[in-house]
């Protein structure tokens, strides 16, 4: 193991086991790569709403995380400060509760369904019209 050559990960592909030659089955049956993630469609949704916030001057940073359990969208006022709001989506409720919710700083559940548009509606408030 000593006398191997360092090979760089390459970001399409995936770099070979190190264990392939003993075979053990508890990394076998483990998905490694695993990883919940928003596909191109539902970020453009969330940044077309974190796109209007920031021009209204209520939000200032965002960050994305992908887990094994669920991706997250987090909404910052500051970026110093901990999150005003999370979006998150989670396959494991997808039968259930919905795949996506919207989550305050507090870890209240605001909404949660399974259409995003309909889900984030949440955080953009109804504005009084004015009629002639």
């Amino acid at each position: 193991m000593a006398d191997e050559a360092i090979q760089l990960f390459r970001g399409g592909e995936r770099p070979a086991p190190r264990n392939t030659e003993t075979g053990d089955a508890s990394s076998q049956g483990r998905d490694r790569g695993e990883q919940v993630m928003f596909d191109r469609k539902e970020l453009g949704t969330i940044l077309g709403l974190y796109g209007r916030k920031v021009a209204e001057g209520e939000w200032r940073d965002y960050a994305i995380g992908a887990g094994r359990e669920a991706a997250v969208f987090a909404v910052f006022q500051r970026t110093s400060e901990a999150p005003l709001y999370r979006i998150e989506k989670r396959p494991k409720l997808r039968h259930k509760q919905g795949l996506y919710a919207v989550v305050a700083a507090t870890g209240l559940v605001l909404k949660r369904g399974h259409d995003l548009a309909q889900v984030l509606r949440v955080l953009e408030p109804k504005r009084p019209q004015l009629v002639e």
